[in-house]
């Protein structure tokens, strides 16, 4: 590994740990995808380098997922957009050529959030972490303003969607 990759490296870790572990990034997010962006380019025989991922806090219990919580790659130009349609007309079958009907919304970038209900009752409330196993925030969730109780639900249901302040 080059001088440059292993300082990128410790750069990315520093702002993996202020990020996930002192909940106090130090770096804007197109500032931490660029860093990685570079390395992956410098060591391209170590693409796990880049996707380093901080240490879940020690204070919040673990959570296995029922259903992996996927994420979506982060698309910085035309030929990234075009990657992803073409990998969409592929999984959906459809001819490489025919049109895909799109909706575009602002990005909400909050905290990605598995919120479970058993017989209408929240019981459980997790963070993505690895998409497997995140952190148990359902103390946390109870605070904020989620149904603690859902009329007319199946006896089990997985909600997943975005935390995050409006200011």
């Amino acid at each position: 590994m080059s001088d440059e990759a292993a300082a990128l490296a410790a750069q990315i870790e520093a702002a993996n740990a202020a990020y996930h572990e002192q909940d106090a990034p130090e770096i804007s997010d197109a500032d931490y995808d660029a860093l990685r962006r570079r390395l992956a380019v410098l060591d391209p025989a170590h693409p796990a380098l880049a996707m380093v991922g901080g240490a879940p806090a020690a204070s919040l219990g673990k959570v296995r997922h029922l259903v992996p919580m996927l994420s979506l790659n982060n698309a910085f130009d035309t030929d990234d957009f075009s990657h992803f349609l073409d990998s969409v007309r592929r999984f959906l079958a459809m001819e490489q050529d025919t049109p895909l009907p799109l909706l575009g919304e602002p990005k909400i970038d909050g905290l990605s959030i598995n919120i479970l209900y058993e017989k209408g009752r929240l019981v459980r409330a997790a963070t993505r972490g690895d998409g497997a196993e995140g952190e148990d925030v359902t103390a946390n969730l109870r605070t904020m303003d989620v149904p603690l109780t859902l009329t007319d639900a199946p006896d089990s249901i997985e909600i997943r969607g975005e935390v995050f302040m409006t200011r």
